[in-house]
């Protein structure tokens, strides 16, 4: 089985056991972050993920807390409202001290841990809730194994650097790494009050607590890269940055209130996954894909996060925008699948990336990224009126707008194709990227060059906004042929891809033209683009939602029955929340906002399932069935950002959101509200220098609209 991962996807993420407990307790922050399981600790256990890493690498590949060498029992564990803080409680197990016994239930042991700067910190309280006093030894044992993020993952490597001898003091210990690249990676582990025993694989504490008394011990993991020295913040100002951090995003994002708790508890936690996966660049905020796998900047998984995100806070998609801009392809590079205007796919930090043992350093292997560029700045445009900034990465867009028309046309036909050049990268470069997602009726995998179904309309609306935009700048000359070029796409699109007996567009045309006849989610995402002909989208609206297709928790990627279908599959059968929230959004675009809450309401249910109400980045595709819950896909990153932004585009949908800044007008198109929502409120909603408050309640069939706050000149218009 491994010779066959390795042959055919070598980036396969392999699972090879499974803990009886696999909940895991994420927490990130900047370039770090950390997997635990529900007691607070790192073990070398299950999937394998768990540790304290730091770009791209795993300082902290052990962490364990024992009460006189048991592990002690789980009361309770969550990430709190804000993600900032992991709340772990626990107590002892019946412990025989000497010729007494402890009976369980006797301690309160109190784990708090949060990340900032590089840092783990941790607060162990205790409580000692029996009659009479007890002495009992704690102790931490930990190890570093400097793996990089991608031998996680189950790739292999030929060669490791040299762990050097640990260094011990009073109060800490540093585990140090010299890789192959050079660099020197060093876990600092420093403890307050000193232990009574301390050694490069184990503190131990030993205590006297009197009835009722509370004592604290604090624990700190350094992730040092070639630094020397560095200044130790304290517990709680590392928390009271952390939390300053946090709530300077909330305070960006537009209020939103609504008549039902669980739905609220749905979306703010949906926020602050958000919140807590931007990364400060130097470009500005960047929502980091998704923890443990994909902890790091993907061009495409940003893009459609901004996107989603767009009418609620526009700032996001600014960060995007100028990260993406100010990496852009400026060369032709085989190795990374780079050519000159692409956008990138993904850039990692980390050993392997730096000795080039995997093309992520900076790897340009996507076919979508760049137009979806392009739409993202028109779409921003259109939604702020800031044509300033969109003329500072104007040059950059019509770099985009030249790969499209030199490079992603690779035969010349209209389409855009993609064919990889580097022996390493990605064979599928569309969104569903694993290696057997493009294939025919027969199962027979798909030859390049591959046009995929969603590609075309990525570039006909790209084509749209490149022509709003230059027209903005004065540039009718460009205006007019990308308007023209897009007109042409739609027609060659609607010819090539249209099947009626499948009911849905063609999954994608392979090299030789002849259509993929897959009835896919990918057709779905043509609606969300417009590229869909008007009596296409009526057929599109009814397929999608028949039980082959919806599984009543989503739409499949692939429907159910047709070749390679297997709902345990990454891409062949999964359902994507992302995907769903952009096929709801197209179903609104064609007036289909009833169908778009069928989608709503079924992604709302699986919220009200899953751990923390935290919608995971897939699940598998089985039937949904009464009484039972959805089954969950075991690998999938959680938090992930187009996951957490999914209920944003979801409420967008079933409102018909448009927001206009030239005419600074909120318009709602065939606004609906969903059975389980009586009420919503938006307060503080930023256009054009100005903002609003609304309120909107559900009436039956109807939704009616009221103005509670207004400053600056902003209409509002309803379209029932």
């Amino acid at each position: 089985m491994d010779e066959i991962i390795q042959v055919r996807d070598q980036y396969y993420i392999q699972a090879s056991s499974c803990l009886a407990d696999d909940r895991t307790r994420v927490l990130k922050q900047g370039e770090t972050f950390a997997v635990h399981d529900c007691r607070g600790d790192i073990q070398p256990v299950g999937r394998g993920e768990q540790g304290l890493y730091h770009q791209g690498t795993r300082f902290l590949s052990r962490l364990e807390f024992f009460v006189n060498r048991q592990r002690p029992l789980i009361l309770s564990s969550t990430v709190n409202n804000r993600n900032e803080l992991l709340a772990v409680d626990l107590t002892n197990p019946d412990l025989v001290l000497g010729d007494r016994q402890v009976p369980r239930g006797s301690l309160h042991l109190f784990r708090s841990k949060f990340l900032w700067n590089r840092c783990c910190f941790e607060r162990l309280r205790l409580v000692n809730f029996a009659p009479d006093a007890v002495e009992i030894e704690l102790c931490f044992r930990y190890a570093a194994d400097f793996h990089d993020i991608f031998e996680v993952r189950g790739m292999r490597r030929r060669k490791h650097g040299r762990m050097e001898s640990p260094k011990t003091g009073p109060d800490r210990v540093t585990l140090p790494y010299l890789g192959l690249d050079g660099c020197r990676r060093r876990a600092l582990l420093q403890f307050a009050p000193r232990p009574d025993r301390l050694s490069a694989e184990e503190a131990s504490f030993r205590l006297r607590l009197a009835p009722h008394e509370e004592r604290s011990i604090y624990l700190t993991v350094v992730c040092l890269v070639d630094e020397e020295d560095f200044d130790l913040p304290a517990f709680d100002r590392g928390f009271d940055a952390s939390l300053k951090r946090l709530e300077g995003y909330r305070g960006k994002n537009c209020g939103i209130e609504t008549s039902k708790q669980h739905f609220d508890e749905w979306l703010n936690r949906s926020l602050d996954d958000l919140n807590m996966l931007l990364t400060e660049t130097p470009q500005g905020i960047y929502p980091y894909a998704g923890v443990p796998w994909y902890s790091t900047a993907f061009g495409r998984d940003g893009l459609i996060t901004a996107l989603q995100t767009l009418w609620l806070n526009p700032d996001i998609a600014r960060g995007v925008l100028a990260f993406l801009a100010a990496n852009q392809a400026d060369s032709h590079h085989p190795k990374q699948d780079a050519e000159p205007g692409k956008i990138l796919h993904e850039t990692r930090q980390g050993e392997m990336a730096a000795l080039d043992e995997i093309p992520f350093g900076r790897y340009y292997g996507s076919v979508d990224s760049t137009p979806l560029f392009v739409l993202l700045a028109g779409a921003w445009l259109r939604r702020t009126g800031d044509l300033d900034f969109v003329r500072q990465i104007w040059p950059q867009v019509k770099k985009a707008v030249d790969w499209i028309d030199r490079y992603g046309d690779i035969d010349g036909d209209g389409l855009i194709e993609y064919h990889r050049q580097s022996a390493d990268g990605l064979v599928q470069q569309g969104w569903k990227d694993s290696w057997d997602s493009v294939f025919h009726a027969d199962g027979r995998l798909a030859e390049g060059p591959i046009a995929l179904c969603e590609v075309q309309g990525y570039v006909y609306a790209a084509r749209l906004a490149a022509a709003e935009m230059a027209e903005q700048l004065g540039e009718r000359e460009m205006s007019d042929i990308q308007r023209n070029r897009a007109e042409r796409l739609r027609e060659l699109f609607l010819r090539a891809f249209w099947n009626d007996e499948l009911g849905c567009y063609a999954l994608a045309l392979d090299g030789e033209k002849r259509p993929c006849l897959i009835p896919s989610s990918n057709a779905g995402q043509s609606l969300f683009t417009g590229i869909a002909a008007p009596e296409h989208a009526e057929r599109l609206a009814e397929r999608l939602l028949q039980p082959d297709f919806f599984s009543g928790w989503g739409i499949r990627t692939i429907a159910e029955g047709v070749a390679r279908y297997n709902p345990m599959s990454y891409h062949n059968g999964s359902v994507w929340p992302h995907d769903n929230a952009l096929i709801a959004l197209g179903l609104a675009r064609y007036g289909k906002t009833r169908q778009a809450l069928k989608i709503f309401s079924a992604l709302y249910d699986l919220a009200m399932q899953v751990d923390l109400q935290r919608l995971p980045e897939l699940f598998c595709g089985f039937r949904r069935l009464p009484g039972q819950g959805p089954v969950l896909y075991p690998l999938a990153c959680s938090p992930q950002a187009w996951a957490a932004g999914a209920v944003f585009m979801l409420l967008q949908a079933c409102l018909g959101l448009d927001i206009d800044a030239r005419r600074r007008t909120v318009c709602f198109r065939h606004p609906v509200l969903p059975d389980f929502l009586d009420q919503v409120t938006l307060r503080d909603l930023r256009l054009a220098g100005g903002r609003i408050s609304l309120r909107l309640t559900r009436y039956h069939d109807d939704v009616g609209i009221n103005i509670l706050e207004r400053s600056g000149k902003i209409g509002v218009t309803v379209i029932k």
